[in-house]
Protein backbone atom coordinates (compact mmCIF):
# COMPACT_ATOMS: atom_id res chain seq x y z
CA UNK A 1 0.00 0.00 0.00
CA UNK A 2 1.23 3.72 -1.10
CA UNK A 3 -1.62 5.76 -0.26
CA UNK A 4 0.28 7.91 1.92
CA UNK A 5 3.95 8.14 -0.31
CA UNK A 6 5.74 5.31 1.89
CA UNK A 7 7.29 2.51 -0.25
CA UNK A 8 6.78 -1.29 -0.07
CA UNK A 9 6.99 -3.58 2.57
CA UNK A 10 6.86 -2.92 6.47
CA UNK A 11 9.57 -0.66 7.96
CA UNK A 12 11.26 -1.08 11.22
CA UNK A 13 10.78 1.95 13.91
CA UNK A 14 13.82 4.13 14.22
CA UNK A 15 13.41 7.22 16.39
CA UNK A 16 16.42 8.57 13.74
CA UNK A 17 14.15 8.44 11.24
CA UNK A 18 12.84 11.77 9.34
CA UNK A 19 9.75 10.05 8.59
CA UNK A 20 9.09 8.56 12.03
CA UNK A 21 9.16 11.71 14.01
CA UNK A 22 7.49 11.59 17.61
CA UNK A 23 3.87 11.35 16.36
CA UNK A 24 2.52 10.18 19.76
CA UNK A 25 1.52 6.90 21.60
CA UNK A 26 -1.38 6.60 18.47
CA UNK A 27 0.56 7.18 15.25
CA UNK A 28 2.54 4.23 15.13
CA UNK A 29 3.95 2.86 11.92
CA UNK A 30 2.40 -0.29 11.54
CA UNK A 31 2.97 -3.29 9.06
CA UNK A 32 0.73 -3.65 6.34
CA UNK A 33 -2.02 -6.29 7.41
CA UNK A 34 -1.43 -5.93 11.29
CA UNK A 35 -3.08 -4.57 13.12
CA UNK A 36 -1.02 -4.09 16.84
CA UNK A 37 -2.60 -3.46 20.11
CA UNK A 38 -5.93 -3.37 19.25
CA UNK A 39 -6.51 -2.67 15.37
CA UNK A 40 -4.33 0.43 15.66
CA UNK A 41 -3.43 0.55 12.02
CA UNK A 42 -2.09 3.81 10.96
CA UNK A 43 -0.14 5.64 7.55
CA UNK A 44 0.62 8.78 7.37
CA UNK A 45 1.50 11.39 5.10
CA UNK A 46 5.33 11.99 4.81
CA UNK A 47 4.90 16.21 5.46
CA UNK A 48 2.41 15.62 8.26
CA UNK A 49 5.26 14.61 10.23
CA UNK A 50 7.08 18.11 9.54
CA UNK A 51 3.82 19.89 10.76
CA UNK A 52 2.95 18.14 13.46
CA UNK A 53 6.51 18.47 14.95
CA UNK A 54 6.26 22.13 14.18
CA UNK A 55 3.44 22.65 15.41
CA UNK A 56 3.30 20.24 18.38
CA UNK A 57 6.58 22.61 19.73
CA UNK A 58 4.63 26.40 19.19
CA UNK A 59 1.23 25.08 19.80
CA UNK A 60 1.37 21.78 22.14
CA UNK A 61 -2.72 21.61 23.78
CA UNK A 62 -3.31 22.77 20.26
CA UNK A 63 -1.73 19.79 18.29
CA UNK A 64 -2.86 17.49 20.91
CA UNK A 65 -6.46 18.10 19.63
CA UNK A 66 -5.91 17.84 16.18
CA UNK A 67 -4.09 15.32 16.43
CA UNK A 68 -6.71 13.37 18.37
CA UNK A 69 -9.31 14.28 15.49
CA UNK A 70 -7.09 12.92 12.94
CA UNK A 71 -6.46 9.69 14.93
CA UNK A 72 -10.08 9.06 14.81
CA UNK A 73 -10.30 9.60 11.20
CA UNK A 74 -7.15 7.94 10.62
CA UNK A 75 -8.47 4.86 12.40
CA UNK A 76 -12.16 4.81 11.21
CA UNK A 77 -10.38 4.76 7.37
CA UNK A 78 -8.10 1.84 8.87
CA UNK A 79 -11.38 0.12 9.75
CA UNK A 80 -13.03 0.02 7.05
CA UNK A 81 -10.15 -1.00 4.31
CA UNK A 82 -9.29 -3.93 6.91
CA UNK A 83 -13.05 -4.90 7.07
CA UNK A 84 -13.16 -5.16 3.11
CA UNK A 85 -10.29 -6.75 2.76
CA UNK A 86 -10.61 -9.94 5.30
CA UNK A 87 -14.31 -10.02 3.18
CA UNK A 88 -12.33 -10.64 0.40
CA UNK A 89 -9.93 -12.93 1.63
CA UNK A 90 -11.31 -14.76 4.83
CA UNK A 91 -8.36 -16.72 6.59
CA UNK A 92 -8.39 -19.47 9.22
CA UNK A 93 -9.97 -18.63 12.55
CA UNK A 94 -6.85 -17.81 15.31
CA UNK A 95 -6.76 -18.58 18.66
CA UNK A 96 -7.34 -14.93 20.43
CA UNK A 97 -5.32 -14.62 23.43
CA UNK A 98 -6.96 -12.21 25.98
CA UNK A 99 -5.52 -8.81 26.01
CA UNK A 100 -5.82 -6.16 28.96
CA UNK A 101 -7.38 -3.05 27.95
CA UNK A 102 -4.73 -0.01 29.09
CA UNK A 103 -6.85 2.32 30.89
CA UNK A 104 -3.86 5.31 29.89
CA UNK A 105 -2.36 5.03 33.76
CA UNK A 106 0.86 6.16 33.63
CA UNK A 107 3.65 2.70 33.82
CA UNK A 108 0.31 0.09 33.24
CA UNK A 109 -0.20 1.32 29.91
CA UNK A 110 -1.08 4.71 27.97
CA UNK A 111 -3.61 6.06 26.49
CA UNK A 112 -4.71 5.57 22.90
CA UNK A 113 -7.88 6.91 22.83
CA UNK A 114 -8.83 3.90 21.22
CA UNK A 115 -10.39 2.85 24.61
CA UNK A 116 -14.22 2.76 22.19
CA UNK A 117 -13.28 0.91 19.16
CA UNK A 118 -11.65 -2.28 21.72
CA UNK A 119 -14.43 -4.33 20.91
CA UNK A 120 -15.15 -3.34 17.24
CA UNK A 121 -11.51 -3.67 16.11
CA UNK A 122 -11.40 -7.58 17.95
CA UNK A 123 -15.05 -8.15 15.80
CA UNK A 124 -12.83 -6.94 12.33
CA UNK A 125 -9.69 -7.81 13.30
CA UNK A 126 -9.32 -12.20 13.52
CA UNK A 127 -5.54 -11.22 14.74
CA UNK A 128 -6.53 -8.69 17.21
CA UNK A 129 -5.25 -11.12 19.65
CA UNK A 130 -2.26 -12.12 18.39
CA UNK A 131 1.16 -10.88 19.54
CA UNK A 132 1.91 -7.87 17.27
CA UNK A 133 5.58 -7.98 16.91
CA UNK A 134 5.91 -12.23 16.56
CA UNK A 135 7.31 -12.92 12.66
CA UNK A 136 4.89 -12.87 10.27
CA UNK A 137 4.95 -15.72 7.14
CA UNK A 138 6.10 -13.75 4.26
CA UNK A 139 3.27 -13.86 1.06
CA UNK A 140 0.78 -14.31 3.45
CA UNK A 141 -1.11 -11.10 2.22
CA UNK A 142 0.09 -9.21 -0.85
CA UNK A 143 2.44 -6.40 -0.20
CA UNK A 144 3.30 -8.19 3.06
CA UNK A 145 6.98 -7.93 4.57
CA UNK A 146 8.52 -9.55 6.88
CA UNK A 147 8.41 -8.13 10.33
CA UNK A 148 11.55 -6.95 11.48
CA UNK A 149 11.10 -5.89 14.69
CA UNK A 150 12.02 -9.84 15.77
CA UNK A 151 15.47 -10.16 13.94
CA UNK A 152 18.58 -9.51 15.87
CA UNK A 153 19.26 -6.47 13.81
CA UNK A 154 15.59 -4.99 14.45
CA UNK A 155 15.27 -1.89 16.16
CA UNK A 156 13.59 -1.97 19.66
CA UNK A 157 9.90 -2.01 19.71
CA UNK A 158 8.09 0.84 20.29
CA UNK A 159 7.84 2.93 23.69
CA UNK A 160 5.11 4.30 25.34
CA UNK A 161 4.92 8.45 25.05
CA UNK A 162 6.23 9.12 28.48
CA UNK A 163 9.21 7.18 27.70
CA UNK A 164 10.17 7.26 24.40
CA UNK A 165 12.59 10.82 23.84
CA UNK A 166 13.97 10.00 27.61
CA UNK A 167 17.36 10.21 27.74
CA UNK A 168 18.87 6.35 28.65
CA UNK A 169 20.11 6.51 32.17
CA UNK A 170 23.83 6.55 32.10
CA UNK A 171 25.75 3.18 33.31
CA UNK A 172 28.29 3.38 34.99
CA UNK A 173 31.30 1.63 33.46
CA UNK A 174 34.52 0.71 34.42
CA UNK A 175 37.33 3.11 33.33
CA UNK A 176 39.74 1.71 30.99
CA UNK A 177 43.22 1.32 32.01
CA UNK A 178 44.99 4.61 30.94
CA UNK A 179 47.86 3.91 29.25
CA UNK A 180 51.73 4.81 30.14
CA UNK A 181 51.30 7.57 27.26
CA UNK A 182 48.46 9.54 28.69
CA UNK A 183 51.00 10.37 31.89
CA UNK A 184 53.53 11.59 29.66
CA UNK A 185 53.17 16.05 29.09
CA UNK A 186 52.38 15.15 25.53
CA UNK A 187 50.17 12.29 25.92
CA UNK A 188 51.73 9.16 23.60
CA UNK A 189 49.98 11.11 20.80
CA UNK A 190 51.47 11.13 17.14
CA UNK A 191 52.72 14.40 15.97
CA UNK A 192 49.84 15.02 13.50
CA UNK A 193 47.24 15.15 16.41
CA UNK A 194 45.90 11.93 16.64
CA UNK A 195 44.64 10.39 19.50
CA UNK A 196 46.80 8.40 21.55
CA UNK A 197 47.92 4.97 20.38
CA UNK A 198 45.19 2.12 21.64
CA UNK A 199 42.76 4.82 21.54
CA UNK A 200 41.79 5.03 17.43
CA UNK A 201 38.38 4.43 17.82
CA UNK A 202 37.13 7.64 17.75
CA UNK A 203 33.98 6.49 20.41
CA UNK A 204 33.51 8.93 23.41
CA UNK A 205 34.20 7.70 26.75
CA UNK A 206 32.36 7.71 30.15
CA UNK A 207 29.94 10.92 30.15
CA UNK A 208 30.64 11.92 26.86
CA UNK A 209 33.89 13.75 27.12
CA UNK A 210 36.18 11.65 24.49
CA UNK A 211 39.55 10.63 24.55
CA UNK A 212 40.26 14.13 25.49
CA UNK A 213 38.41 13.81 29.05
CA UNK A 214 40.63 10.90 29.47
CA UNK A 215 43.71 12.70 29.06
CA UNK A 216 42.60 15.75 31.95
CA UNK A 217 41.89 12.70 34.25
CA UNK A 218 45.51 11.84 33.80
CA UNK A 219 47.11 15.21 33.98
CA UNK A 220 44.82 16.30 36.77
CA UNK A 221 46.32 12.95 38.69
CA UNK A 222 49.99 13.97 37.48
CA UNK A 223 49.34 17.59 39.15
CA UNK A 224 47.85 15.92 42.43
CA UNK A 225 50.58 13.71 42.87
CA UNK A 226 53.26 16.49 41.90
CA UNK A 227 51.15 18.52 45.14
CA UNK A 228 51.31 15.83 47.31
CA UNK A 229 55.25 14.92 46.52
CA UNK A 230 55.90 18.45 47.24
CA UNK A 231 54.01 18.75 50.12
CA UNK A 232 55.51 15.32 51.53
CA UNK A 233 59.06 16.29 50.39
CA UNK A 234 58.82 19.71 51.58
CA UNK A 235 57.55 18.57 54.94
CA UNK A 236 60.20 15.89 55.49
CA UNK A 237 62.92 18.68 54.63
CA UNK A 238 61.56 21.14 57.21
CA UNK A 239 61.46 18.35 59.73
CA UNK A 240 64.67 17.10 58.80
CA UNK A 241 65.99 20.88 59.74
CA UNK A 242 64.05 21.35 62.27
CA UNK A 243 65.43 18.25 63.88
CA UNK A 244 68.90 18.43 62.74
CA UNK A 245 68.71 22.46 64.53
CA UNK A 246 67.47 21.22 67.50
CA UNK A 247 69.47 18.12 68.58
CA UNK A 248 72.27 17.56 66.17
CA UNK A 249 75.80 19.48 67.33
CA UNK A 250 75.81 23.00 66.18
CA UNK A 251 78.27 23.78 63.30
CA UNK A 252 81.64 24.59 64.16
CA UNK A 253 84.77 25.73 63.26
CA UNK A 254 88.03 24.38 64.18
CA UNK A 255 91.19 25.86 65.34
CA UNK A 256 92.30 29.99 66.21
CA UNK A 257 90.95 31.15 62.72
CA UNK A 258 92.75 32.62 59.42
CA UNK A 259 95.26 35.65 59.46
CA UNK A 260 92.29 37.66 58.45
CA UNK A 261 91.09 39.99 61.22
CA UNK A 262 87.97 41.81 61.33
CA UNK A 263 86.17 44.09 64.07
CA UNK A 264 83.44 43.28 65.36
CA UNK A 265 81.16 45.30 67.54
CA UNK A 266 79.06 43.91 70.32
CA UNK A 267 76.32 46.91 71.47
CA UNK A 268 74.54 47.20 74.69
CA UNK A 269 72.33 44.55 76.47
CA UNK A 270 73.10 42.45 73.80
CA UNK A 271 72.85 39.00 75.19
CA UNK A 272 74.66 35.66 73.70
CA UNK A 273 72.49 34.87 71.02
CA UNK A 274 72.74 38.25 69.35
CA UNK A 275 76.18 38.43 69.74
CA UNK A 276 76.41 34.97 68.46
CA UNK A 277 74.64 35.57 65.17
CA UNK A 278 77.09 38.82 65.00
CA UNK A 279 79.79 36.99 64.69
CA UNK A 280 78.65 34.40 62.13
CA UNK A 281 77.56 37.47 60.21
CA UNK A 282 80.93 38.44 60.48
CA UNK A 283 82.44 35.13 59.35
CA UNK A 284 84.05 34.90 63.16
CA UNK A 285 81.84 31.73 63.97
CA UNK A 286 80.04 28.46 62.01
CA UNK A 287 77.13 29.29 63.80
CA UNK A 288 75.35 31.37 66.85
CA UNK A 289 74.92 28.00 68.74
CA UNK A 290 77.90 27.08 69.00
CA UNK A 291 78.71 30.50 69.87
CA UNK A 292 76.36 30.50 72.68
CA UNK A 293 77.47 26.94 73.39
CA UNK A 294 80.94 27.92 74.43
CA UNK A 295 79.90 30.67 76.48
CA UNK A 296 77.46 28.94 78.58
CA UNK A 297 80.44 26.18 79.24
CA UNK A 298 83.21 28.99 79.76
CA UNK A 299 83.84 30.62 83.17
CA UNK A 300 83.10 34.54 82.87
CA UNK A 301 81.27 33.34 78.99
CA UNK A 302 78.15 34.94 80.24
CA UNK A 303 79.55 38.22 81.22
CA UNK A 304 80.86 39.86 77.98
CA UNK A 305 81.22 43.34 78.03
CA UNK A 306 79.86 45.21 75.07
CA UNK A 307 82.22 47.26 72.39
CA UNK A 308 84.75 46.32 69.27
CA UNK A 309 86.84 43.26 69.55
CA UNK A 310 89.77 42.27 66.81
CA UNK A 311 88.63 38.94 65.68
CA UNK A 312 90.04 36.11 63.46
CA UNK A 313 87.72 34.44 60.47
CA UNK A 314 86.87 30.91 60.99
CA UNK A 315 87.65 30.94 64.96
CA UNK A 316 85.78 28.24 66.75
CA UNK A 317 82.97 29.15 69.11
CA UNK A 318 85.59 28.49 72.13
CA UNK A 319 88.57 30.38 70.71
CA UNK A 320 86.58 33.32 70.23
CA UNK A 321 84.74 33.07 73.71
CA UNK A 322 87.96 32.99 75.09
CA UNK A 323 89.14 36.54 73.46
CA UNK A 324 86.07 38.22 74.07
CA UNK A 325 86.17 37.48 77.85
CA UNK A 326 89.66 38.92 78.30
CA UNK A 327 89.48 42.79 78.76
CA UNK A 328 92.77 43.12 77.00
CA UNK A 329 91.69 41.82 73.97
CA UNK A 330 88.52 44.07 73.64
CA UNK A 331 89.11 46.77 71.24
CA UNK A 332 88.26 49.67 73.54
CA UNK A 333 89.86 52.57 75.26
CA UNK A 334 88.83 52.60 78.80
CA UNK A 335 89.41 55.82 80.82
CA UNK A 336 89.41 55.50 84.46
CA UNK A 337 88.04 58.52 86.86
CA UNK A 338 90.25 60.65 87.98
CA UNK A 339 93.09 60.28 84.96
CA UNK A 340 95.19 63.05 84.09
CA UNK A 341 94.83 63.91 80.55
CA UNK A 342 98.69 63.10 80.01
CA UNK A 343 97.92 59.37 81.18
CA UNK A 344 94.67 59.75 78.99
CA UNK A 345 97.09 60.89 75.89
CA UNK A 346 99.21 57.93 76.23
CA UNK A 347 96.64 55.44 76.30
CA UNK A 348 95.43 56.71 72.69
CA UNK A 349 98.85 56.53 71.44
CA UNK A 350 99.28 53.04 72.09
CA UNK A 351 95.99 51.88 71.27
CA UNK A 352 96.19 53.35 68.23
CA UNK A 353 99.08 52.98 67.39
CA UNK A 354 100.81 56.32 67.40
CA UNK A 355 104.16 58.06 67.91
CA UNK A 356 104.55 59.13 71.64
CA UNK A 357 103.29 62.91 72.00
CA UNK A 358 101.21 62.70 69.14
CA UNK A 359 97.67 62.76 70.93
CA UNK A 360 98.65 65.37 73.37
CA UNK A 361 100.03 67.72 70.31
CA UNK A 362 96.58 67.64 68.73
CA UNK A 363 95.07 67.98 71.82
CA UNK A 364 97.18 71.14 73.08
CA UNK A 365 96.27 72.83 69.06
CA UNK A 366 93.10 71.84 68.49
CA UNK A 367 91.39 72.60 72.21
CA UNK A 368 89.59 74.98 71.21
CA UNK A 369 87.85 73.53 68.09
CA UNK A 370 87.20 69.92 70.42
CA UNK A 371 83.58 71.32 71.33
CA UNK A 372 84.89 72.74 74.94
CA UNK A 373 82.20 74.57 76.97
CA UNK A 374 82.16 77.95 77.03
CA UNK A 375 82.81 78.60 80.50
CA UNK A 376 85.79 76.32 80.12
CA UNK A 377 89.47 77.16 79.35
CA UNK A 378 89.30 80.62 79.89
CA UNK A 379 92.13 81.04 82.30
CA UNK A 380 95.28 81.52 80.96
CA UNK A 381 97.22 79.99 83.78
CA UNK A 382 95.84 76.34 82.95
CA UNK A 383 98.17 73.97 81.75
CA UNK A 384 96.29 71.58 80.02
CA UNK A 385 92.71 73.44 78.64
CA UNK A 386 91.10 69.85 78.06
CA UNK A 387 91.60 68.87 81.94
CA UNK A 388 88.86 67.53 83.08
CA UNK A 389 86.58 67.33 80.01
CA UNK A 390 87.61 64.01 79.11
CA UNK A 391 84.27 61.49 80.88
CA UNK A 392 85.82 58.61 81.79
CA UNK A 393 84.01 55.62 80.33
CA UNK A 394 84.91 53.05 78.11
CA UNK A 395 85.44 54.18 74.26
CA UNK A 396 85.15 51.65 71.49
CA UNK A 397 88.13 52.04 69.13
CA UNK A 398 87.48 51.73 65.40
CA UNK A 399 89.66 51.04 61.97
CA UNK A 400 88.45 54.87 61.26
CA UNK A 401 89.25 55.93 65.41
CA UNK A 402 91.78 58.54 65.30
CA UNK A 403 93.17 60.97 68.31
CA UNK A 404 91.78 63.69 67.46
CA UNK A 405 87.56 61.87 66.88
CA UNK A 406 88.14 59.97 69.92
CA UNK A 407 88.83 63.38 72.02
CA UNK A 408 86.25 65.57 70.39
CA UNK A 409 83.73 62.26 71.25
CA UNK A 410 85.34 62.46 75.21
CA UNK A 411 85.03 66.02 75.40
CA UNK A 412 80.81 65.80 74.07
CA UNK A 413 80.48 63.15 76.50
CA UNK A 414 81.90 65.38 79.59
CA UNK A 415 79.84 68.41 78.39
CA UNK A 416 76.94 67.13 77.89
CA UNK A 417 77.22 64.94 80.85
CA UNK A 418 78.57 68.28 83.25
CA UNK A 419 75.31 70.14 81.67
CA UNK A 420 72.70 66.96 82.69
CA UNK A 421 73.87 67.70 86.34
CA UNK A 422 73.40 71.12 86.55
CA UNK A 423 77.28 72.15 86.97
CA UNK A 424 76.76 75.78 85.43
CA UNK A 425 73.83 76.47 87.81
CA UNK A 426 74.82 75.19 91.31
CA UNK A 427 78.36 77.29 91.02
CA UNK A 428 76.77 80.24 92.41
CA UNK A 429 74.99 78.64 94.76
CA UNK A 430 78.36 76.91 96.53
CA UNK A 431 79.77 80.33 96.30
CA UNK A 432 82.27 79.38 93.59
CA UNK A 433 83.04 82.07 90.80
CA UNK A 434 82.69 79.60 88.04
CA UNK A 435 81.15 75.79 86.33
CA UNK A 436 84.92 75.05 85.72
CA UNK A 437 85.81 75.65 89.68
CA UNK A 438 83.06 73.27 90.49
CA UNK A 439 84.84 70.48 88.28
CA UNK A 440 88.31 71.79 89.66
CA UNK A 441 86.75 70.89 93.26
CA UNK A 442 85.36 67.32 92.04
CA UNK A 443 89.23 66.44 90.60
CA UNK A 444 90.79 67.55 93.80
CA UNK A 445 88.42 65.22 96.09
CA UNK A 446 88.16 62.52 93.27
CA UNK A 447 92.20 62.52 93.38
CA UNK A 448 91.97 62.35 97.09
CA UNK A 449 89.27 59.98 98.15
CA UNK A 450 88.01 56.66 97.78
CA UNK A 451 84.22 56.45 97.71
CA UNK A 452 81.62 58.52 97.50
CA UNK A 453 81.51 59.32 101.63
CA UNK A 454 85.19 60.20 101.56
CA UNK A 455 84.50 62.59 98.17
CA UNK A 456 81.20 64.53 99.81
CA UNK A 457 83.68 65.16 103.28
CA UNK A 458 86.61 65.88 101.25
CA UNK A 459 83.67 68.54 99.68
CA UNK A 460 83.47 70.14 102.31
CA UNK A 461 86.70 70.09 103.62
CA UNK A 462 87.45 72.47 100.44
CA UNK A 463 84.65 74.73 101.09
CA UNK A 464 85.28 75.46 104.32
CA UNK A 465 89.15 76.10 103.55
CA UNK A 466 87.99 78.27 100.90
CA UNK A 467 86.31 80.51 103.34
CA UNK A 468 87.60 84.09 104.45
CA UNK A 469 86.88 83.33 107.81
CA UNK A 470 89.52 80.79 107.73
CA UNK A 471 92.22 81.76 109.83
CA UNK A 472 93.55 78.12 110.16
CA UNK A 473 95.30 77.06 106.64
CA UNK A 474 94.66 80.75 105.43
CA UNK A 475 92.68 79.89 102.84
CA UNK A 476 95.16 77.23 101.77
CA UNK A 477 93.86 73.90 100.57
CA UNK A 478 97.01 71.94 100.91
CA UNK A 479 96.40 69.10 99.07
CA UNK A 480 99.20 66.65 98.33
CA UNK A 481 97.51 65.90 94.95
CA UNK A 482 97.94 69.22 93.83
CA UNK A 483 101.85 69.37 94.44
CA UNK A 484 101.92 65.69 92.93
CA UNK A 485 100.05 67.40 89.27
CA UNK A 486 102.27 69.91 89.20
CA UNK A 487 105.54 66.75 89.24
CA UNK A 488 103.21 65.03 87.40
CA UNK A 489 104.19 61.94 89.87
CA UNK A 490 101.77 60.42 92.84
CA UNK A 491 104.12 60.12 95.86
CA UNK A 492 102.55 59.99 99.20
CA UNK A 493 105.70 60.60 100.88
CA UNK A 494 107.75 63.63 99.74
CA UNK A 495 109.33 66.54 101.62
CA UNK A 496 106.12 68.87 102.78
CA UNK A 497 108.30 72.29 103.56
CA UNK A 498 109.55 71.76 99.73
CA UNK A 499 106.23 71.76 98.57
CA UNK A 500 105.51 74.71 100.96
CA UNK A 501 108.00 76.79 98.51
CA UNK A 502 107.33 75.28 95.31
CA UNK A 503 105.93 78.18 93.49
CA UNK A 504 103.27 77.14 91.14
CA UNK A 505 99.53 78.01 90.36
CA UNK A 506 98.50 74.62 90.96
CA UNK A 507 100.44 73.94 94.36
CA UNK A 508 97.92 74.42 96.75
CA UNK A 509 100.49 74.31 99.44
CA UNK A 510 101.70 77.26 97.80
CA UNK A 511 99.04 79.40 96.47
CA UNK A 512 95.49 79.98 98.28
CA UNK A 513 92.74 79.39 96.93
CA UNK A 514 91.57 76.76 93.83
CA UNK A 515 94.29 75.96 90.72
CA UNK A 516 93.61 77.74 87.87
CA UNK A 517 91.98 74.49 86.44
CA UNK A 518 91.45 70.53 87.00
CA UNK A 519 93.87 68.54 88.21
CA UNK A 520 92.48 65.31 86.44
CA UNK A 521 89.00 64.18 84.97
CA UNK A 522 86.52 63.18 88.07
CA UNK A 523 84.23 60.93 87.35
CA UNK A 524 80.37 61.58 87.74
CA UNK A 525 80.70 60.48 91.36
CA UNK A 526 82.84 62.81 92.49
CA UNK A 527 80.85 65.58 90.50
CA UNK A 528 77.54 64.60 92.14
CA UNK A 529 79.44 64.36 95.55
CA UNK A 530 80.91 68.13 95.12
CA UNK A 531 77.55 69.62 94.07
CA UNK A 532 76.32 67.93 97.29
CA UNK A 533 78.89 68.18 100.35
CA UNK A 534 78.49 66.45 103.37
CA UNK A 535 77.89 69.99 105.52
CA UNK A 536 79.73 68.37 108.56
CA UNK A 537 81.86 70.89 109.32
CA UNK A 538 85.18 68.77 108.73
CA UNK A 539 88.75 71.17 108.13
CA UNK A 540 91.77 67.98 107.93
CA UNK A 541 91.49 64.58 107.00
CA UNK A 542 94.38 61.87 106.81
CA UNK A 543 94.70 58.20 105.81
CA UNK A 544 96.62 56.40 108.61
CA UNK A 545 96.70 53.46 107.01
CA UNK A 546 96.29 53.67 103.38
CA UNK A 547 92.73 52.46 103.11
CA UNK A 548 90.86 54.27 105.69
CA UNK A 549 90.18 58.40 105.44
CA UNK A 550 89.85 59.91 108.81
CA UNK A 551 88.44 63.21 109.03
CA UNK A 552 88.57 66.05 111.83
CA UNK A 553 87.26 69.55 112.45
CA UNK A 554 90.29 71.19 114.26
CA UNK A 555 94.07 71.36 114.25
CA UNK A 556 94.96 69.66 116.83
CA UNK A 557 92.99 65.99 116.50
CA UNK A 558 94.58 66.35 112.99
CA UNK A 559 98.30 66.89 114.09
CA UNK A 560 97.66 63.83 116.26
CA UNK A 561 96.73 61.78 112.92
CA UNK A 562 99.41 63.12 111.19
CA UNK A 563 101.71 61.78 114.24
CA UNK A 564 100.35 58.13 113.77
CA UNK A 565 100.48 58.57 110.13
CA UNK A 566 104.04 59.19 110.13
CA UNK A 567 104.97 56.63 112.44
CA UNK A 568 103.39 53.69 110.70
CA UNK A 569 104.86 55.01 107.50
CA UNK A 570 108.70 55.09 109.22
CA UNK A 571 108.04 51.71 110.23
CA UNK A 572 107.17 50.53 106.66
CA UNK A 573 110.36 51.99 105.65
CA UNK A 574 112.34 50.40 108.16
CA UNK A 575 110.94 47.12 107.22
CA UNK A 576 108.72 46.84 110.55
Amino acid sequence: MTDYGRGHGSEPWNPQDPLYGDQGWTAHQTQQAQVPYGGDLQQQYPQESQYQQQFAGQYPQQYDEQAYAQQLQYQQMAQQQMAQQMAAQPMAPQPVAPQPVYDGSNGQGWDTGQGQYAAAAVQVDPYAGADPYAQQTVGAYPGEAPDLYTTAEAYPPPQPPGLRHLEPEPVEEPLEEEPEEALLPAGGGSDDGDEPRGRRSGGRTKGGKGGKQKKRGGTACLVAAVVIIGVVGGGGYYGYNYLHDRFAPAEDFAGEGTEEIVEVEIPKDAGLGQMGRILKQAGVVASAQAFVDAAKAKPGGQSIQPGVYPLKKKMSAAAAVAVMIDPTKLNVITIGEGWRNTKIYEAIDKKLGKPEGTTKDIALRESKNLGLPAWAGNNPKIIDPLEGFLLPARYDLKKESTPESLLRQMVKNAADKYAEMGVEAKAKELNLENPLQVITVASLVNAEGKNHDDFRKMSEVVYNRLKKTNDVTNQKIEFDSTYNYVKNQSEINFNLKEAQKFDNPYNTHFVRGLPPGPIGNPGTDAVSATLNPDHGGWMFFVSVDGNKTTFTKTYDEHLKLVAEFQERQAQKKNGG
